[in-house]
């Protein structure tokens, strides 16, 4: 998994993100993915008959490690990142990597270090009021593919986490519509 990781999360990592055109991409099926403001790991979920979570990196970084943009989205505060790989009926299709404040993992949001495989998405989106915003995507390219990022703002009990997502060759965003 190391040459996986090497690939597609630094690809992640480096990313020109920008706002999406919204009016543009509202009416498109690719749209509808990366504009989702509800929770990834449904709509995936709704794609196949068993969704798998493989974490692939959990770790702690300190402030200074983080862009100005994940500052100015996060705060300047130390954070946990989480690294994972969505696998629906065993085919790879998202790999996400995400942020968290080392404030977001207090109180009720201890867990969320402790997620292991079980879906960001599925954990905040439990919550009435969970919300997402500063939705932004690129166009990445990996092992000679183009493939489509997305990244976004989860606020969780008024606590916020950066999540990127890197949609994989194989993934439903690609899929002809039926």
């Amino acid at each position: 998994m190391s040459n996986f990781k090497r690939l597609h999360v630094s690809a992640l990592m480096g990313a020109n993100w920008e706002a999406p055109d919204w009016q543009q991409l509202e009416t498109t099926k690719v749209g509808e993915w990366l504009l989702e403001r509800h929770s990834m790991t449904e709509r995936l979920k709704a794609c196949c008959e068993t969704l798998t979570v493989e974490v692939i990196g959990l770790y702690e970084i300190k402030k200074n490690t983080l862009s100005e943009d994940e500052r100015a989205l996060l705060g300047d505060e130390a954070c946990l990142v989480r690294e994972v790989v969505l696998s629906g009926d065993e085919q790879s299709w998202l790999c996400a990597r995400t942020l968290v404040p080392k404030s977001t993992l207090t109180e009720q949001e201890k867990d969320i270090a402790d997620l292991g495989a079980i879906p960001l998405g599925q954990r905040v989106f439990n919550q009435a009021n969970a919300r997402r915003d500063a939705i932004e995507v690129s166009t990445l390219f990996v092992d000679g593919q183009e493939l489509l990022a997305r990244r976004s703002r989860l606020w969780v009990n008024d606590k916020p986490m950066l999540v990127s997502e890197l949609f994989l060759p194989h993934a439903p965003i690609y899929q002809e519509e039926g």
